[in-house]
């Protein structure tokens, strides 16, 4: 868990404080400080909003009955798994124009007024944010509680992101925006996998999906989830020694469909530097 967990928060994370870090970089080469405050605040109710609903899905679940628990759960580990099937396909394609994109959005906010810069910062936060929330909530599911690891991954990846974003818009450091989303998009699609792997397996326990007794494989005597390399295979790829038929095509027919897609050539109008997105060139 914590892997995939430090993994999604730090994908996550950065997205956000990319996006953070192009409205600060425009209104300061611009000389239009005054708006910053704007900003700031719709990223922090953005946050907060991102913090209770993540909050509210992880602990107000107790009330329910167990096969409330699997159907709430499994639906929202499939919900999670859209938001990272289109996240992963939604950078690959715009990490090139993402600046130019908000800074335009951020001129016509300007000419609007406060509450229009406000609400864009709160939007562009507010998606990865609510993304966050319902993946956070997964990954508790996922780790059956009794371990603090997936809010320990969240807050590394999400507190390296931070770094990583004010470095880069620092002029610090610099490397492939491109390839970096790349690398991390190839690892999340055998995450999403596993967690789609997963949700399946909850709404079968909840008596939505048939087939909980077939299983596909018995591997606990060989690697028991409990032995120091099933924990690594169940934190990276959320294994499951005990794998249900529709589990295991499903995790199969999603990577074979998601993965070629996802790594199929692009075209692009023409190559950026690595760290345009964040700090423009004067």
């Amino acid at each position: 868990m914590l892997f995939s967990s430090t993994l999604i928060g730090l994908r996550e994370g950065l997205e956000a404080a990319l996006v953070v870090s192009i409205l600060v970089a425009f209104l300061v080469r611009t000389d239009r400080r005054h708006a910053l405050r704007w900003v700031w605040l719709g990223v922090s109710v953005a946050a907060v909003l991102s913090v209770t609903v993540g909050a509210i899905l992880t602990y107000s679940t107790a009330q329910l009955s167990f096969e409330q628990q699997e159907l709430l759960g499994g639906t929202l580990s499939i919900v999670a798994v859209g938001f990272v099937t289109g996240m992963i396909f939604w950078m690959r394609k715009a990490s090139r124009t993402i600046a130019a994109e908000l800074r335009g959005k951020l001129s016509d906010a300007l000419k609007v007024g406060p509450l229009a810069v406000l609400l864009l910062a709160f939007l562009a936060v507010g998606r990865e944010g609510l993304e966050t929330a319902v993946f956070f909530y997964a990954a508790v599911e996922t780790a059956q509680g009794g371990t603090a690891e997936p809010l320990l991954g969240f807050g590394l990846g999400i507190v390296v992101a931070i770094a990583l974003a004010y470095l880069l818009y620092r002029g610090a450091v610099r490397f492939d925006l491109g390839r970096f989303f790349t690398i991390t998009g190839v690892l999340l699609v055998f995450v999403a996998a596993g967690v789609l792997a997963y949700g399946l397996h909850d709404l079968q326990e909840a008596g939505f999906l048939p087939g909980l007794r077939v299983l596909a494989f018995d591997t606990s005597a060989a690697i028991p989830e409990g032995s120091w390399y099933g924990t690594l295979l169940k934190g990276i790829f959320n294994y499951s020694q005990q794998t249900t038929v529709l589990q295991a095509v499903a995790w199969a027919a999603y990577v074979a469909v998601v993965l070629p897609l996802f790594l199929r050539p692009v075209r692009r109008p023409e190559e950026s530097k690595p760290a345009e997105a964040v700090k423009e060139s004067s």
